[in-house]
């Protein structure tokens, strides 16, 4: 199936039209959320192909909320690149271990995040 949804989550307004300019202008249909609590719902209601998911949000973090979408077998199959400004080893690491399929330091490189998202595609 081809990626053609995607909801970033990210509670900086700058850092959600930064990346939403960068997916409308090549083709994306993407809405937003300002947490992980919104995120959830709108996954349920809009069903995104891709989630770019910061981690440091009020509320639950990325990474708690990308561990419950891949521990919930109606939202597992979503891919989950997290995008973050936590930029350890550490981050990453236990990022894909709560089910991201890529992490990004930000400023996230655009030409980095299509190529990224055109593997999953492929996938």
């Amino acid at each position: 199936m081809a990626i053609h949804k995607i909801l970033i989550v990210d509670d900086s307004p700058t850092e959600r039209y930064y990346l939403t300019d960068i997916l409308v202008k090549n083709g994306f249909s993407v809405s937003t959320a300002e947490n992980g609590e919104d995120a959830l719902v709108k996954m349920r209601a809009e069903r995104p192909q891709l989630i770019l998911m910061d981690v440091v949000m009020p509320g639950a973090n990325g990474f708690q909320v990308t561990r419950s979408i891949a521990r919930d077998p109606e939202l597992a199959a979503v891919p989950v690149i997290i995008c973050s400004s936590k930029n350890q080893e550490t981050d990453r690491i236990w990022g894909m271990r709560q089910g991201a399929r890529d992490y990004f330091v930000k400023p996230v490189d655009p030409v980095q995040l299509l190529a990224r998202i055109a593997a999953l595609d492929a996938a």
